[in-house]
């Protein structure tokens, strides 16, 4: 099976694509590729430049930011058919605004995000149903940012004076 085939394969199990039309899916699949991942990989680190968007097809994925006196904090983990570094097909945003690490050993889909940004502005259609997605996972992000935020400050860590 080339990796076309492979790639529409696994895009056609994900049901954040299931409304999408078949030309569509072969599409984005035309330059998506599947990476096999080892448990601790690194898949991209805070600061890289964006280059692509994943989704999580087998394993997990850690998504983690540098806090100062921390250090690394993992703040989300993707499960299967999770999308993260979403932001590198939002406009204005040139950096990765956080790192991504393999948890499990596992697969992921990487989708080319200039083209995906490029064949979503040539097809109306296919960059409403893709936009709209992307929508409901940053709405879902921000929802479990702020009630970690609220617990955060809701249980505030005592210091020993």
């Amino acid at each position: 099976m080339d990796t076309t085939e492979e790639a529409v394969e696994e895009l056609n199990k994900i049901p954040w694509f299931r409304e999408l039309k078949t030309e569509h899916i072969r599409k984005i699949a035309s330059f998506s590729t599947i990476r096999r991942v080892k448990a601790g990989e690194i898949i991209f680190r805070e600061g890289d430049t964006h280059e692509s968007v994943y989704i999580v097809l087998e394993g997990r994925v850690g998504l983690e930011m540098f806090v100062p006196h921390r250090g690394k904090v993992r703040f989300y983990t993707a499960e299967p058919w999770e999308i993260f570094g979403w932001s590198s097909v939002t406009p204005n945003v040139h950096l990765r605004t956080a790192g991504a690490t393999a948890v499990l050993d596992g697969a992921v889909l990487r989708v080319d995000a200039q083209k995906l940004s490029e064949a979503c502005d040539e097809d109306c259609e296919l960059g409403y149903l893709v936009m709209r997605r992307l929508a409901r996972v940053v709405a879902g992000r921000l929802l479990v940012t702020r009630l970690q935020l609220l617990d955060m400050f809701a249980n505030p860590e005592t210091k020993n004076v």
